[in-house]
């Protein structure tokens, strides 16, 4: 009798050991899985496309000692004073209660070092970062928390938050053990109780509610300072479109892989888009109204490098946000703590439990004995080196395709290498000129 090899056991793909484990966790527990982070799973982005750099049909320009400019204006159309930045690159907006005030504050040295600016995040502002931050943005979001005519007018300019890229359409979580009494009495909240922030703002129903939004805000701080609106990417081309008929100076567009401090797990791998499918139909939508360019488009969700910034802007957008990049590059997630993390049941580069409020590294923390470790200043000194790195990086890109300034980056410089990421950036395939679901095809 002849014995034939046993078919290896096969794990299956749709119950994975890992959906194993999330369905026997739900069955004990009761209660849906939370956590920080953005989407984990692969999706399309900015590696599925390529730059073509010039050669004999293309002029480069030469190394370092030929120019390649760097900076934007934000907040052209209706603002008094308009945002200048050195470098295309902001601080997305990450919340004091989020992030510890080091870890706010070294967001603000870091920023203003190389050029650019930070954002308020949920909870208000603080001193920490408007005393480090050289330009500030004050998120306005539907909870209000910290909310206040006073700190609109110190702000250089306000962001609307409509959605966000981990959760469009929901609202933001922040746990009982991360809620201090600092950070209780700047949210006018008790002390250790669980707090979700609302879904929608309070004072509006639709798009035409959210033009007297502005009106008021403008009123408030003299037509001073410009007005962003953020929005997650879930229906770009329209919601832009209405940001802009609503008289938003800017739009920030954020993609499925932007972070969160804290929502449901399902809701971050299951609801958006990746940020390569949303800026093409925001940039038409601008195009459309005539708008491109006069509206400022920022775009954010899993930027990581000069590459990232380079791609995103020759798809059409005139900056980008950083936030999970901007926490690994002050000292999240680092290796050097391996141990501790092990503690906590996870390892270096997979920690998301944010809001549990025991991050080793004393980021997204609010216990003194955890902040305590973070130096603001080393912190800051490591963003700045990031940010010009990454800016360095976005300026090599641009030269090898003969550009003056990262702006004139443009979608005829990037080819794609799948399918996917060809119909959604509405670039060609590489080796061909055709994209997908163009012309018919």
């Amino acid at each position: 009798m002849t014995d034939f090899p046993h078919t290896p056991p096969r794990q299956s793909w749709t119950f994975s050991n890992d959906v194993n484990a999330e369905i026997r966790r739900a069955a004990a527990t009761g209660i849906y899985d939370i956590r920080g982070g953005g989407s984990k799973r692969r999706l399309p982005h900015f590696d599925d496309l390529l730059f073509l750099g010039a050669s004999i049909s293309r002029y480069p320009l030469e190394g370092y000692r030929e120019k390649c400019a760097t900076d934007v204006w934000l907040g052209t159309r209706h603002a008094r004073t308009p945002i200048h930045l050195d470098i295309p690159v902001t601080i997305a907006g990450m919340s004091f209660g989020a992030l510890s005030g080091p870890a706010k504050e070294a967001l603000g040295r870091g920023a203003t070092e190389a050029g650019t600016s930070t954002t308020t995040g949920d909870g208000g502002m603080t001193e920490e970062e408007r005393g480090h931050s050289r330009t500030l943005v004050y998120q306005y979001l539907p909870s209000r928390y910290g909310m206040n005519p006073d700190d609109l007018r110190r702000a250089d300019a306000i962001e609307i938050v409509v959605g966000q890229g981990a959760k469009p359409g929901g609202g933001g979580m922040l746990l009982g053990q991360k809620i201090s009494d600092r950070v209780a009495a700047m949210r006018n909240l008790p002390k250790g109780i669980d707090q979700r922030s609302a879904c929608r703002h309070p004072d509006w129903t639709g798009p035409d509610d959210l033009e007297i939004k502005i009106l008021e805000l403008r009123e408030i701080t003299d037509w001073d300072k410009p007005i962003y609106v953020k929005i997650g990417g879930a229906r770009p081309y329209y919601d832009t479109a209405l940001a802009v008929k609503a008289g938003a100076d800017v739009v920030v567009l954020d993609g499925m892989q932007g972070g969160t401090a804290a929502t449901q797990d399902v809701f971050i791998e299951n609801v958006g888009m990746p940020i390569l499918a949303c800026i093409p139909q925001a940039v038409k939508a601008l195009q459309d109204l005539g708008m491109h360019r006069e509206v400022q488009l920022i775009v954010s969700g899993g930027i990581r490098s000069g590459a990232d910034v380079a791609k995103a802007l020759a798809l059409g957008a005139d900056a980008v946000a950083i936030g999970t990049a901007a926490l690994i590059a002050l000292g999240d997630n680092d290796p050097a703590l391996e141990a501790e993390y092990n503690k906590l049941g996870t390892t270096a580069g997979a920690y998301d439990d944010w809001h549990e409020g025991r991050d080793p590294a004393g980021i997204t923390t609010q216990d003194p004995a955890l902040y305590g470790r973070f130096d603001p200043v080393l912190g800051g000194r490591r963003l700045k080196n990031y940010l010009k790195v990454m800016t360095l990086e976005a300026q090599t890109i641009a030269r090898a395709c003969g550009k003056s300034h990262l702006h004139n980056l443009e979608p005829e410089d990037l080819c794609a290498l799948t399918l996917e990421a060809a119909a959604m950036a509405g670039v060609p395939l590489a080796g061909t000129n055709w994209i997908p679901g163009r012309n018919g095809f």
